[in-house]
């Protein structure tokens, strides 16, 4: 993607909402630990600002008996976690008879008591509910899927409560299996060229299309129906996530405002010649097949936050609705071994009913479930007990021709695989530095590295190929070893091609991964693909990278360009590439929330089903809207957080990073702010306090709670009920207001202590509690506050005593800051007579660098070599 498009991306301000709560006094904050479909309703309050929704209510209806029995699964669970409650399941047939012998509907065939009950149930929710706005958790919307709760008995035909019903569109969805397209895909036909005619008032509908459907009565009964032919499960739910972003995507077709209703009746409102325009360039004849054979996704859980199975679930939804159709749960030691208690010891580690509950759940959404471990390096967590003493070469790699470890490297096998039906395993291999310069040297004496390496391959593969499993690894080493270079450099290196000794020496099974998260033009990719191929004889798997390590929030303009770089190489029928995934890292203590890499992850899905190198970016916008919740341009935008400029990102053949200023402006030390020279030139805090007030538009009458507002201005409010999803923009948000008081908060402190200018030292850091300072110092804990409660309502508790402990520092250091300032500033208090920590001058650290840096915690944290 062009520059300008990211410019355009960046300053793109649209639409927000959330489902965190913040009391009055702005202390305290908390997250469901529920989706969004379960958030309580609060509606009725503003129920004036609601019904000037920019998008005509369109309700999605799928009837059981007219989709295959494959996807009755996944339909019933997308329908239950509806964002907008704007897609029903309706299960009618009768399990005791189902259809009837000639493949038709039968009077028999079908409970028409349910069909009753579930149109009593969308008739009461559509007279308390709003298609605009989140799915409520009371129970008239709780049951709208639920044949438990709908055993009442309803007159359809009597409107006795005198309650006059909003139009809705109803959108009935088929699906067919084809056996036509053996190569995968779907095709969309639509039964109307426009559904404006088809609105309906009526209580009774649901009921009227049910009779008709078994040839009863066909009065008042017309439909506008959507038929899916697809090949395999995950192309039908893709096409069901292409027709979600449909339903969002009226207003994006029109510059009119004439379109909101006035009208009491909500008769002709909405442009008609929208609608057709919807239909005829969105869906009617509508064609779509991914290049590739498998799409994944790889979301780490080895960096402290281990997801929740709930999470995962989630997740799965999301990625099904995309056209993703593999997944790897990344776990160098978060998976049980029996009578192994000190593998992933206070880890969080996933059981082996909970792998088989993830794998079972993700099957019937149209993915595959990869085990993705390691078994050579990154595996310190585990080798740092002394259970594992023998079996250590360094304190991060595996002891190479160690029979002990190939014994447990067995069992890490058996274990990580037995839950899954896929036979499929990565077995990792990356980046495992210093093998056989450990204690192996003093084992076994000096030997090539790269020899020690391959020879370590050949083993775990006896060991798949003895289990009856496909292995595939990162690559990297294999290009490392070789150079005699472990850096990036060594990997990238456009002149270091494979050694005909190295070819022979690699299995011919193995699957090669080629990971590159940082090329933001195609040639690297190309080449390097070419190097994989002479390597062994084939092209390699294809990893791009979600930027979502090292930083608390996705880096989505710079992903946006790696990942436009890779697929357009990729793509490309000459690169051989069959087999593409994206990664979700979770380095240095997984901060990010990593529902703010859904953009990308879309992103990087609909690139996939694109033949062109562009990809339509005013639908994907709608998409994200119509699968997630959220508003695109607004979750980008919050991307500003660590970039002060992402539109200059360069552009060229180098491997280049993408800065996390946000995270090291966090965890610098404030009494020293040692890298404070680095961002002299910047006005952080002006930069931190716009995008701060941006997110509190953005989130409406959530956002504006962290500083004492209500919050609940019309336009925000607005927002925030069409886009659940964005009460993710929380934790950005928190960062921003945090840092817009930390940023040059020393620089002032010096200025007004050299210059003894009391009174503004009394406004930076006095007792009062409207201080800098102290407002400061109340933010942070706010911020640890909501943070923590994301992170219990996302992971497994353990894993989250590194934040704690890297807060409880911040907050530490910030309280003897303020003290030491207080106590200078109390006439009574002779102690402190002068403030060295204000009298030492800052050095420039980094002197070509400026702001644009990637720094980790411990470098920034303090100045001391500990």
């Amino acid at each position: 993607m062009a520059s300008e498009e990211i410019k355009n991306l960046t300053d793109s301000i649209d639409s927000l909402d959330p489902r965190c709560s913040v009391d009055h006094e702005g202390s305290r904050m908390s997250i469901t630990d529920e989706p969004p479909s379960t958030i309580q309703d609060q509606r009725h309050e503003d129920q004036d600002q609601e019904s000037q929704s920019k998008h005509p209510p369109i309700r999605l209806v799928c009837l059981d008996f007219e989709v295959e029995n494959e996807l009755r699964f996944g339909l019933h669970e997308f329908s239950i976690h509806s964002i907008r409650n704007n897609f029903n399941f309706i299960s009618l047939l009768n399990h005791q008879h189902l259809l009837g012998h000639d493949g038709g509907l039968h009077m028999d065939s079908l409970d028409l008591n349910s069909a009753h009950s579930f149109n009593s149930s969308i008739y009461n929710s559509r007279i308390n509910l709003d298609l605009r706005t989140p799915k409520s958790s009371s129970p008239s919307s709780s049951s709208l899927n639920s044949n438990s709760n709908l055993n009442q008995n309803v007159n359809l035909d009597n409107s006795s409560s005198g309650e006059q019903l909003m139009p809705e569109y109803w959108w009935f969805i088929k699906f067919i299996k084809s056996n036509e397209q053996q190569t995968g895909g779907y095709t969309i036909e639509t039964s109307h060229p426009n559904f404006d005619t088809l609105s309906n008032t009526d209580p009774g509908y649901l009921s009227r299309v049910i009779e008709a459907t078994i040839g009863n009565n066909s009065e008042g009964s017309e439909r506008f129906v959507i038929t899916i032919r697809y090949v395999t499960r995950s192309d039908a739910f893709r096409a069901l996530g292409h027709i979600l972003g449909t339903t969002r995507h009226y207003y994006s077709l029109t510059s009119q405002n004439s379109f909101i209703n006035s009208n009491p009746n909500h008769q002709n409102s909405w442009n008609s010649r929208v609608f057709e325009d919807l239909v005829h360039t969105l869906i009617n004849h509508k064609t779509e097949k991914s290049g590739f054979e498998s799409l994944g996704l790889m979301v780490d859980c080895s960096r402290n936050g281990v997801l929740k199975i709930n999470r995962v679930k989630e997740l799965s939804r999301f990625i099904s609705l995309m056209g993703l159709n593999l997944l790897q749960l990344y776990t160098e030691d978060t998976y049980q071994i029996k009578d192994e208690p000190f593998f992933g010891y206070f880890r969080g580690p996933y059981t082996q009913s909970e792998l088989k509950e993830i794998d079972d759940y993700a099957y019937e959404l149209g993915i595959e479930v990869v085990a993705c471990i390691q078994t050579l390096g990154h595996l310190g967590q585990m080798l740092q007990w002394p259970r594992f003493g023998g079996m250590r070469d360094t304190h991060d790699v595996l002891l190479v021709g160690s029979t002990e470890v190939y014994g447990f490297i067995e069992k890490m096998i058996r274990a990580i695989t037995t839950p899954l039906r896929s036979k499929k395993i990565h077995i990792g291999m990356d980046e495992a530095h210093g093998v056989s310069e450990g204690r192996y040297r003093q084992l076994y004496g000096h030997k090539d590295s790269c020899q020690v390496f391959t020879d370590h391959l050949n083993k775990v593969n006896q060991i798949c190929a003895k289990l009856d499993l496909k292995p595939m690894i990162w690559s990297d080493m294999l290009f490392c070893l070789a150079a005699k270079n472990n850096s990036l450099g060594g990997y990238y290196d456009s002149s270091n091609p494979a050694t005909p000794e190295l070819v022979q020496s690699i299995p011919p099974e193995i699957e090669l991964v080629y990971w590159d998260y940082y090329h933001t033009t195609s040639a690297p990719y190309i080449n390097k693909i070419n190097q994989h191929r002479d390597l062994n004889y084939k092209s390699p798997a294809m990893a791009s990278g979600i930027w979502t390590w090292s930083r608390f929030w996705t880096a989505l303009p710079f992903t946006i360009e790696t990942i436009t770089a890779s697929m357009k190489a990729i793509k490309n029928p000459q690169s051989g590439v069959k087999h593409a995934l994206t990664t979700i890292w979770g380095d240095e203590g997984n901060e990010c929330d990593i529902w703010s890499a859904l953009p990308g992850i879309l992103f990087y899905a609909d690139h996939a089903y694109s033949d062109k190198s562009e990809i339509d970016l005013g639908f994907l916008k709608s998409k994200f809207d119509g699968i997630c919740g959220g508003s695109f341009d607004d979750f980008v935008f919050a991307s500003k957080l660590d970039d002060l400029q992402p539109e200059n990102q360069l552009i060229d053949d180098k491997a280049r990073f993408t800065p996390n200023l946000s995270k090291w402006l966090i965890w610098e030390e404030p009494f020293y702010s040692i890298l404070s020279p680095q961002y002299a030139g910047h006005d952080l805090e002006t930069h931190y306090n716009q995008l701060s007030k941006y997110l509190d538009q953005a989130m409406g009458s959530r956002g504006g709670q962290a500083n004492g507002h209500d919050g609940k201005s019309g336009e925000g409010r607005l927002r925030t009920m069409d886009h659940p999803m964005n009460e993710r923009l929380m934790l950005p948000n928190l960062i921003a207001k945090v840092l817009g008081l930390k940023c040059h908060l020393r620089d002032r402190l010096v200025h007004a202590y050299r210059h003894n200018d009391r009174e503004e030292l009394v406004a930076l850091a006095g007792p009062s509690p409207l201080s800098r300072l102290s407002r400061l110092r109340v933010l942070c804990d706010q911020t640890w506050k909501y943070h923590r409660n994301l992170w219990m309502s996302m992971y497994k508790p353990f894993g989250w005593e590194v934040l704690d402990l890297r807060y409880g520092g911040l907050r530490a250091r910030l309280e003897s800051m303020h003290e030491r300032l207080m106590g200078y500033l109390d006439p009574d208090n002779l102690a402190v007579d002068r403030i060295e920590e204000l009298e030492v001058d800052t050095e420039l650290v980094y002197p070509t660098s400026g702001a644009v840096m990637m720094l980790d915690y411990h470098r920034v944290s303090r100045p001391q070599y500990c």
